[in-house]
């Protein structure tokens, strides 16, 4: 077949299939020419899901007429500094969106300049373009697609449901108004107005309360703010506490100079800073702000410009783990606020379901109120109250006063112990649930990666060996791995066919069940194979060795170990989770529970 030239309207359509896969494209390519324009309120009108109207208005700077028929040319752009693709400071710059979508749809743009007492329009029918004429329009630009995809039926094919195309564009538009606050922004879909986000002040609190409206009240909670900067770049925005986490990435929002991006460095970044935080298959929320010189990213990688590529991807990388460890360390022993208000609504729920339970039978009253009072209580309910004027007994699990200066630490005093399990502290605003087990298998942890950085665990010789009967295999690969059990202060050898013998145990662990931890870790060397060495794996076996030292729960303990527990959480970083990422300990504030009860 003879070579032959693509017609202008081929060549759009193609450029469409790759910039226009679905409605939400349209709005996403729309708004951030309104961003780029300068706007300070931008509104999304979809109907159909967006395939038989799109409407993005908005008051930014507008086109004069000769501006606006150059506009649904193919690559004409006023956003290119003297044609340097490397010096890129806007968020559209191809070229190619008005005219790609004016050769798949009916595309009308109708503009008016602030300088300009007239404004225009023009209109591009599925390819073919109308001549400019005036039109009555504010100052700013609308710009409305109908009949999407008309000129390209096969592609409506693979579009999906009008929810799911409604969700999608939801979903661009609040990706695009996080990296612009002081912009805002409504989004309509039929006839409901779906999103509103009025306009922030463009600074750190601003950022949060638009972040707030989008990835709700639980992330503006126990949100960390991140900042940093080196070597011309910078680092701005919020991250979530670990114990605040998701079954998948969808609240992880990542954004290269005001453009959101998915990109593998960054996405790595994140994974490698949290670390052993974050249980596996769980991520972490966030909302993180990369700025860099604009020749130090090349944004035209992809045609949606959803990915980048950094010219020092490593710099970025190290700059962001280390700005989010500095947030994460610097949180302390804090633990998210949503388990305390989690606890107070299942209460509050409980109590509501308590007194719904059934149909009660009206037995008291003539007002047709419902008693829950059997007649015999009743009855008792009349006699006089001078007998409990004063205490029966004291049900006090701590009979000593709580020492002042506790009341003012985070973690309060230790008033008493439930369960043999949980610790109850008390500050002078709120109610502290701490669960022993998780919280000390956290610190044993710590102390025991901070041991393995200054040269190796501290061990202590056991008087008499204990002996571990396991499988032949699962001795074996342990003989194997007897150096570097050694550095983990746990010194085994051989002891026949099927067993070892445990010499000496990591001093940290104290009395511990050396049986169990041997078997687990037995376990989880031949899980793993060959391919790996400890040190690979450092993280995990300390967690292992931490969970079998820590104190189990079912132990009971003095109110003086209880209140050296809580003061170790206080000084030790990430004691607000335990190595399997759930929260240690949660805090009822005073006020909530007065709520609760109805005295507030």
């Amino acid at each position: 077949m003879a070579i032959r030239q693509l017609t202008p309207e081929t060549v759009n359509r193609i450029a469409a299939g790759e910039v226009i896969e679905r409605p939400a494209s349209v709005v996403k390519e729309l708004v951030e020419n309104a961003i780029d324009a300068g706007a300070h309120e931008i509104e999304i009108v979809t109907a159909s899901g967006g395939l038989s109207l799109i409407r993005v208005t908005d008051d930014g700077s507008g086109m004069p007429p000769e501006d606006l028929i150059l506009a649904v040319e193919r690559h004409a752009t006023s956003k290119l500094n003297e044609d340097d693709l490397f010096d890129i400071r806007t968020l559209g710059f191809r070229g190619e969106a008005l005219p790609s979508i004016g050769s798949v749809a009916v595309l009308s743009i109708a503009s008016r300049p602030r300088s300009h007492r007239d404004g225009c329009e023009v209109v591009v029918s599925r390819g073919d373009k109308s001549a400019v004429k005036p039109a009555a329009i504010n100052a700013g630009t609308r710009v409305e697609v109908r009949e999407l995809f008309s000129a390209t039926p096969a592609r409506l094919k693979f579009l999906k449901s009008e929810r799911a195309e409604n969700m999608a564009v939801s979903e661009t538009v609040k990706r695009l108004a996080m990296a612009h606050p002081n912009v805002g922004f409504s989004v309509t879909t039929g006839e409901r107005t779906g999103l509103r986000l009025p306009r922030c002040e463009p600074t750190a609190d601003g950022l949060l309360q638009r972040l707030g409206r989008i990835m709700g009240r639980d992330f503006m909670s126990d949100a960390l703010a991140i900042s940093g900067e080196r070597d011309g770049v910078r680092i701005l925005g919020y991250t979530g506490l670990p114990t605040l986490h998701r079954p998948d990435a969808g609240q992880q929002f990542l954004f290269v100079n005001g453009r959101p991006v998915r990109d593998k460095v960054l996405v790595g970044a994140v994974r490698a800073a949290y670390g052993d935080l974050i249980p596996r298959g769980r991520h972490p929320l966030l909302a993180l702000f990369i700025t860099l010189h604009p020749g130090d990213v090349d944004v035209n990688v992809h045609p949606a410009k959803a990915e980048v590529r950094f010219r020092d991807g490593g710099r970025v990388r190290a700059l962001m783990i280390g700005a989010i460890q500095n947030a994460l360390e610097g949180a302390g022993h804090r633990a998210s606020a949503r388990g305390g208000g989690m606890t107070l609504d299942t209460l509050a729920r409980s109590a509501q379901t308590i007194a719904t339970a059934g149909r009660p039978i009206n037995r008291y009253g003539d007002d047709g109120g419902v008693s829950f009072l059997s007649p015999g209580l009743a009855e008792a309910m009349q006699a006089p109250f001078s007998a409990f004027g004063t205490p029966s007994a004291d049900t006090r699990a701590d009979q000593t006063a709580a020492a002042p200066d506790l009341l003012d630490r985070p973690l309060g005093a230790a008033r008493a112990q439930l369960h043999e399990t949980y610790i109850v502290a008390q500050t002078r605003t709120s109610v502290i649930i701490v669960d022993q087990h998780a919280a000390h298998e956290r610190l044993v942890y710590e102390r025991m990666k901070a041991m393995l950085a200054n040269g190796g665990v501290a061990r202590q010789g056991l008087l008499i060996p204990i002996i571990v009967e396991v499988a032949d295999d699962e001795a074996q690969a342990l003989a194997e791995r007897e150096a570097e059990l050694a550095e983990l202060g746990l010194i085994i050898e051989p002891f026949g066919h099927g067993a070892v013998a445990v010499r000496e145990v990591p001093a940290l662990l104290g009395d511990t069940d050396v049986d169990g931890l041997v078997k687990d870790l037995a376990a989880e060397i031949i899980a793993d194979g060959e391919g790996f060495t400890l040190r690979d794996r450092l993280e995990a076996i300390c967690s292992r060795m931490a969970c079998h030292g820590s104190v189990r729960a079912g132990r009971r303990l003095a109110p003086d170990e209880m209140n050296a527990l809580l003061r170790d959480m206080e000084s030790t970083p990430y004691s607000g989770q335990c190595n399997h990422g759930r929260p240690t300990y949660i805090e009822l504030k005073l006020s909530d529970i007065e709520r609760l009860f109805g005295r507030r």
